[in-house]
């Protein structure tokens, strides 16, 4: 695994460090917003005092902080998988360009050190999984390591009820920034439950530092709600996912395949407000990971 310099020399001083992921670039928007998105997330976390570590694979190497050469090709590539634990060992084998998921985000994030990762929503339960058994690697992953996940929630093509009750199970303290419930992607809350409201970063960084005095293995995600000027209203956007959803089953689309098809059909039937949506909450989410990442810091001095 290659660790930038800058970020192996942070981690080694205990300066902040916040993890990125690399499916949002190559398949989770087209280009050159996935590009200027990567950018700007970077740029966010630099602006709060962190350094930013994108991760992905490179020629069958797992990188940890991508150059932003590196960065354009995983934007502009056609042949970039998309990488999940199960993927892993097959992108290095055959030394292909690989973007991690949230979860294979989280595997490298937890083996370089890095404690804070931010994203835009993380993988859940799939609507029928009832039937299907479709259920995202990411919530395993997140109850089997020792992250921070900061994200606006999950997904919202998503079933959120099944989503919170996995967490639970897999003893996942999901906390919210300010907001009594679960973010709500391109909305701001779903009414759903949380374990503990925070009001400031600090309070987030006591928890996660006491975590870590406890032994406790688990994750934890930081519910951060999407900006409110640029949140949709439900009665807008329910039924665009509702429509999506309905082409992906007629068309066959499951598995790893059916997040990037339906998010990038809610786009096209929102007329491009999910993806600026998208945007706002994915930057947001970078800054407030770098400032719990940099009160971590401050804390354990």
């Amino acid at each position: 695994m290659r660790i930038r310099d800058d970020i192996q020399k942070a981690l080694k001083d205990g300066f902040p460090v916040v993890a990125l992921e690399s499916t949002i670039i190559a398949h989770g928007m087209p280009y050159p917003k996935n590009y200027e998105t990567a950018l700007a997330l970077e740029e966010a976390v630099r602006k709060e005092g962190a350094i930013p570590a994108t991760i992905g694979i490179v020629n069958g190497e797992p990188v940890v902080g991508l150059n932003k050469d590196e960065l354009l090709e995983m934007a502009t590539r056609k042949d970039v998988m998309k990488v999940s634990r199960r993927d892993l060992a097959v992108c290095v084998a055959l030394g292909r360009w690989g973007a991690t998921t949230v979860s294979a985000t989280i595997i490298f994030a937890e083996e370089a050190g890095i404690e804070v990762f931010a994203t835009g929503g993380i993988g859940g339960v799939h609507r029928g999984a009832e039937e299907t058994f479709d259920i995202s690697r990411d919530l395993l992953e997140l109850g089997n390591s020792n992250i921070t996940v900061v994200s606006s929630g999950v997904k919202a093509i998503l079933d959120l009820p099944k989503t919170v009750e996995v967490l639970e199970t897999e003893g996942v303290t999901v906390l919210s920034y300010q907001l009594p419930h679960l973010a709500d992607f391109y909305s701001q809350d779903s009414g759903l439950p949380v374990d503990y409201v925070f009001e400031n970063v600090n309070e987030a960084a006591k928890i996660i530092l006491a975590r870590r005095k406890l032994k406790l293995k688990g994750g934890i995600l930081v519910s951060n709600p999407c900006p409110k000027e640029l949140a949709l209203d439900h009665k807008d956007i329910d039924p665009v996912i509702e429509e999506a959803l309905k082409e992906a089953e007629e068309k066959g689309i499951h598995g790893k395949a059916s997040t990037p098809f339906l998010l990038g059909k809610i786009v096209e039937l929102s007329k491009g407000k999910s993806l600026e949506t998208n945007i706002a909450l994915a930057i947001s989410n970078a800054s407030l990971g770098a400032k719990i990442a940099k009160a971590i810091a401050e804390q354990s001095l």
